[in-house]
This record gives structure tokens, sequence and C-alpha cells, in this order.
């Protein structure tokens, strides 16, 4: 918020353009650092994150009597759960496809489904069990279930940018 009053104090948002310019130029990396590792689960966390998002979005010239997610539409972004789930599925691609170089094992266990599922894709992941409820919270067992769930289109792209590409056209007909 600190530094959402900084660029209300020293900057007119006319547009989007400006808009976007200063808020991804100076907010978004404070609220996505390192989401990956810290990614909030608490619904108290993840309103106070999307708080920030919501007032930068008032201080567009026209836009602040608009509803949240019409403001959103109107700027072309997405909300930060869904940011925080692109971030999540595009780490989780570079490192089931081994472009990360990190020891897949320490993260996920690939589910050979034994042959029978045909309508998923070939990289599906066993959902682990945990013992406690903050372990759910964890990167590998967070993007799990979203991750089983994507077509084999998006999956099997041959490429990060590819694989982003597709995802956003996916994410954009979800509704989370």
């Amino acid at each position: 918020m600190q530094v959402l009053r900084i660029i209300k104090r020293n900057f007119v948002m006319n547009d989007e353009e400006d808009f976007r310019l200063l808020f991804n130029g100076y907010v978004r990396p404070h609220l996505e650092h390192c989401v990956q590792v810290w990614s909030p689960y608490l619904n108290k966390d993840i309103e106070c994150l999307e708080k920030v998002q919501r007032r930068a979005t008032k201080l567009v010239k026209g836009l602040k009597n608009r509803p949240y997610s019409q403001r959103l539409a109107l700027l072309h972004t997405s909300s930060l759960v869904k940011r925080r789930l692109r971030g999540d599925l595009i780490q989780a691609y570079r490192i089931l496809k081994g472009i990360d170089k990190v020891d897949i094992e320490h993260f996920f266990e690939l589910d050979d489904g034994g042959g029978y599922d045909l309508r998923s894709h070939s990289l599906k992941v066993k959902v682990q069990r945990s013992r406690l409820q903050l372990g759910q919270g964890f990167f590998s067992q967070r993007v799990v279930c979203v991750w089983n769930s994507l077509p084999s289109s998006v999956v099997e792209a041959s490429s990060v940018n590819i694989f982003k590409k597709r995802l956003d056209d996916w994410i954009q007909d979800v509704d989370f």
C-alpha cells in the first residue's frame, strides 16, 4: 500500500497504459515476489493482497465506480489468484519437462494411470497425502489437482512460451 500511495501522490493515471506501466513496474513485483514459495492459502491473506490490486485499479480515471471484475476486464489483467495459479502451473511445467534442473521426485510423483485414462495427458501427477493441513498449501500439493485437469494440448506444448499461451487461453475459459 505504501508504494501505491507514492504512485498516487506523484503520478496522475489518465489511461490504462499509465496504469499498466506503473502497476507492473512498481506494485506487482511486491505482490508476486517468490509466490511459488510463500503463496498464501488463508482467505484473509489472499484478500489482503487482492485489496492492494483493487485499490490500484480504482486509480485509473473513469474506473473508480465500476465493479472490480469489470475494472480488471477493462485493464486486460487478471486477479492475483489467477496470476498465482498461472505461475504455479508454469513452474510445474518447467519441473516436469526437465527445464529447471531440480529433482522431480522432491516435488512430484508421476502417475502412470495404468493406461486406462485415455482422455487425460501423459504427465499426470499423483496426489500425495499430507498429515497436516499446512502441508496442503505447499507448492507440490496445491498445484496437483489443477495440473491434472489441464487438457493434453496445454501440457504437451513444445516450449514454455507455447505452454504460457495455451494456458492463458485455458484459464480465461475456466472460473476459479
